[in-house]
């Protein structure tokens, strides 16, 4: 096995029979749904990734509308960056606001990661990113600019114009310097007006699952 392989077999454990569970997006969920496949639990998955959706219906998996669960067992997600305080940074999939939905769902949320994704504090390498809402668009700009990111309005090349989210909003990819106060920083974001969510998990994750060659170490909230 990989390591996301080993990863993602580690996260069996965390899961209990005849439950609701979360699921995020990526290759390590992946082999999570064919490993609770081929175990044969019986559990029911809410996620905010199309693909995996895709994924857990191939296999059997029911998946049920987010809004019509209020608690979940356990959820696991991946992430760009992890600290040892276990405050996560996301960036790519550009769904964290429903990833920090279920979350807060919850009872336990986990990150599947391999160990080149934890560093001591956050770098900032990534950009932090804000789901806002259109109207938002100027004034975000200026209050992001206040605490020192510079801010780009996501787009692509496959679509003319600026990237919308499933609910029909803006995405901002915000870099800032390193030595950010991941907390602090979070806070002031949210509120901004107009931010609905933003990209910095720094209150949420219970543990963090990390997998290198030499297996799988956890990483737990301090005391």
């Amino acid at each position: 096995m990989n390591v996301k392989q080993t990863c993602a077999k580690a996260a069996l454990a965390y899961i209990t029979d005849e439950t609701i569970i979360g699921l995020g997006g990526g290759s390590t969920i992946g082999y999570l749904i064919d490993f609770i496949k081929e175990e044969k639990l019986n559990v029911k998955v809410v996620t905010p990734s199309l693909k995996t959706k895709h994924l857990c219906v191939n296999q059997g998996l029911e998946v049920l509308p987010i809004s019509t669960v209020e608690e979940v067992e356990v959820a696991f997600d991946g992430c760009d960056e992890v600290d040892e305080n276990l405050h996560a940074l996301k960036s790519g999939g550009g769904i964290h606001t429903q990833e920090k939905l279920i979350a807060h769902m919850a009872k336990e949320y986990i990150l599947l990661v391999d160990d080149s994704k934890v560093v001591p504090e956050l770098t900032y390498r990534h950009p932090v990113v804000l789901e806002i809402l259109q109207d938002s668009l100027a004034i975000v700009r200026k209050k992001v600019a206040v605490l020192g990111g510079k801010a780009e309005v996501r787009s692509s090349s496959a679509k003319d114009g600026y990237t919308v989210t499933d609910y029909g909003n803006f995405l901002i990819d915000v870099w800032f310097e390193k030595g950010q106060n991941a907390v602090q920083l979070e806070t002031k974001l949210k509120e901004i007006p107009g931010v609905l969510d933003v990209s910095l998990f720094t209150t949420v994750v219970s543990k963090a699952l990390v997998a290198s060659e030499g297996g799988i170490h956890e990483i737990s909230k301090k005391d």
